[in-house]
């Protein structure tokens, strides 16, 4: 994949993946105007967060991190993907079947293994309540996960982008009946989540068909290729279960002050948003164009993809990360403060986003660090890397809570992000000049943190100025849209003029992707 190609990858899954994360503000603002904070909300933040969890522990931290480099080579070399895909899909729809069915049964152990401060309470009935129906949501977005990782080998990467906005424009749909027929709101929300997973994943099945890979359902067959995927995916999916220990610690902390839940899921939601559109769209489209080179021994094609992912990405992510630590209390008020959520969930929610922005950069540089290793298919030294974060997040999050209370978990996690970095970047020094940034990265990434120091600098200025009509009913929402216009125009400008990018690299790179 050429430079231009890439980057216009990156800008395609960045795309679709902003279209879903501003639906998935709709989603969150409807909720939490609907819900409130309260056991209604909390109840269903547990009830998602567990099929989310083993998603992630499955597929997207485990399976396809093994399994999108064994398919990448093979189609590089001429194997049978299809044959290998099929098998993979077979395989991970058995293990998902037994986990799904075995997780109705323990659902109120699951419930207070991330929860246990509900138990007694309202909140903890809800919660196995919508978890039992929340959880077949795992088989069908882990499936289309691993139809996804197919899409994303072969270079197509509007499909499995797009298929999130689903979810989100289908639960937005069920609240609003919900609402308007008089309904119950709480159950309508639950209900539509894993009707959202099936229309996931018939839509990537259907462009995957397309690209010509249709997956036929069968028996799984242990060959040497599964073997090895096995092998390969273990202590990924070790390294995936401590990162869900990591938000199991933290929400059990927060399970102990009340509606200290809700506050760190939303806010974990607002900086979900440069998060996803730009790390992981970045992970996304660099490793299988990593796992590619690799097989084709193009060192130098690698590094240069590398430096090129990380420039791009942290140029969009630094800005948004001092905005989140500039202007919190202005984004969360005005995206979310309606209905039953308060000033006083406003503020909470404001504190956890200013201390996760503080570790956006990090968690942006681990998608770009990790597919280095996955790409050569040691998924052991992050699995290693992982259980020290771990430790760090732990000992933050139940260390500071008796001292700091409610919002420790958020600096654990935030502490753990940049521990983790640190790791990854120890462990790739042995991997030659192909893990290594080149000069201009180095060059620019320093006047890119100089550029949004003076963006936080205006934005600081301009919401003091603007304070009272964020705080009006008829004018924050236009108040809002031009402090952040006022942070993209300052942002850009200083750093064109002081040679942190140039913006006709942005403008390139979208003419490339308007003709393709």
């Amino acid at each position: 994949m050429k430079p231009i190609q890439l980057m216009s990858g990156f800008l395609t899954v960045g795309m679709w993946t902003l279209m879903s994360r501003l639906l998935g503000f709709v989603r969150d603002a409807m909720i939490l105007a609907l819900l409130g904070t309260g056991p209604l909300y909390e109840a269903y933040v547990v009830a998602f967060r567990l099929p989310n969890m083993f998603r992630r522990f499955f597929a997207e931290g485990a399976f396809n991190m093994a399994f999108i480099p064994m398919f990448s080579k093979k189609l590089e070399t001429g194997g049978d993907a299809q044959d290998f895909a099929e098998n993979a899909f077979a395989g991970l729809a058995g293990i998902l079947i037994l986990l799904t069915l075995a997780a109705q049964l323990l659902m109120p152990w699951l419930v207070f293994a991330l929860a246990s401060g509900f138990v007694g309470q309202e909140r903890f009935d809800l919660s196995v309540e919508f978890g039992r129906i929340a959880f077949p949501y795992i088989l069908f977005i882990s499936l289309a996960a691993l139809l996804s990782g197919v899409l994303n080998a072969t270079g197509r990467f509007a499909a499995a982008a797009a298929a999130p906005v689903l979810l989100n424009v289908l639960l937005v749909a069920a609240m609003a009946v919900a609402a308007w027929l008089g309904g119950d709101v709480a159950r309508a929300l639950i209900w539509g989540i894993p009707v959202a997973g099936v229309a996931q994943l018939a839509l990537v099945w259907i462009a995957a068909s397309r690209a010509g890979f249709s997956l036929r359902p069968r028996r799984p067959r242990l060959t040497g290729d599964l073997r090895r995927l096995v092998r390969i995916a273990i202590p990924a999916a070790l390294a995936g279960g401590v990162v869900q220990v990591n938000l199991l610690v933290g929400q059990q902390v927060a399970s102990y002050f009340d509606k200290a839940v809700g506050w760190l899921y939303a806010a974990d939601r607002l900086y979900q948003l440069p998060l996803g559109v730009v790390g992981i769209a970045i992970g996304v489209v660099l490793l299988p164009d990593l796992s590619r080179r690799l097989a084709a021994q193009d060192e130098t094609g690698g590094r240069h993809a590398l430096s090129r992912a990380g420039e791009v990405s942290l140029a969009l992510t630094i800005p948004s990360a001092v905005a989140l630590v500039v202007i919190p209390l202005p984004l969360v008020s005005v995206l979310f403060e309606r209905g039953a959520t308060t000033a006083a969930d406003s503020a909470a929610i404001a504190l956890a986003v200013a201390i996760y922005g503080l570790g956006l950069p990090a968690f942006v540089l681990q998608k770009i660090l990790q597919p280095l290793f996955f790409a050569r298919e040691d998924t052991r030294s992050p699995f290693r890397y992982a259980l020290a974060a771990m430790a760090v997040n732990a000992v933050a999050a139940i260390g500071l809570a008796p001292m700091l209370g409610w919002y420790a978990p958020a600096i654990a996690t935030t502490l753990a992000g940049w521990g983790m970095v640190l790791l990854l970047l120890h462990g790739a020094r042995t991997m030659g000049d192909v893990a290594r940034f080149d000069s201009r990265f180095v060059e620019r990434i320093w006047r890119i943190c100089a550029a949004s120091l003076a963006m936080g600098a205006v934005l600081w200025g301009a919401a003091r100025m603007l304070e009272p009509a964020l705080n009006t009913a008829g004018l924050r929402y236009l108040a809002l849209a031009g402090l952040v216009a006022l942070g993209i125009v300052a942002y850009f400008g200083v750093g064109q003029l002081i040679g942190a990018f140039r913006l006709s690299e942005f403008g390139t790179v979208l003419r490339r992707r308007r003709r393709s």
